[in-house]
């Protein structure tokens, strides 16, 4: 659900670092939290965009929420497509539902993003084997459950 590849913000945008060039996106919590992603307001290309500063919105049936920069940098490039047909950030937050690429100020703030196990601590998220535990735990209970329905009937 977090790719360890990336590194997040808390406001719920993530970053993958290209060389000198960053990708931003909104995580796949904010995208789940939000509903059906309607409309997406990104920035031009050139735009200066300031870390912890709105620099663009997303819209769902429930809320406008604007979007948080993680690092500060110039715009070069924005996902038109994702414009376009914004649900395709919630169905690929991390892959074609990216939202703009910036080339990063030196001292952008790329070093005090999260890793995905503080970003999973951050949202309340169990890690993966936490996860896997809780479901196999979650099974057997039920299976216990339908084991004492089938003895109670017999």
């Amino acid at each position: 659900m977090y790719p360890e590849e990336l590194r997040y913000h808390e406001g719920h945008a993530w970053v993958r670092e290209d060389g000198e060039e960053l990708t931003i996106g909104v995580s796949q919590y904010a995208s789940e939290e939000m509903g059906e992603i309607i409309f997406a307001e990104l920035p031009e290309e050139g735009v200066e965009i300031e870390r912890d500063e709105p620099y663009g919105s997303i819209e769902s049936a429930k809320a406008v929420e604007d979007l948080i920069a993680p690092v500060s940098g110039t715009v070069v490039r924005r996902n038109e497509a994702a414009i376009d047909a914004p649900e395709t950030i919630n169905d690929e937050p991390y892959g074609d539902g990216w939202l703009i690429v910036v080339r990063a100020e030196e001292d952008g703030g790329l070093d005090s993003l999260l890793t995905a196990d503080e970003y999973r601590a951050h949202v309340g998220a169990p890690d993966a084997e936490e996860g896997a535990e809780e479901e196999e735990e979650a099974e057997e209970e039920l299976e216990e459950e339908e084991d004492a329905v089938l003895d109670e009937d017999e």
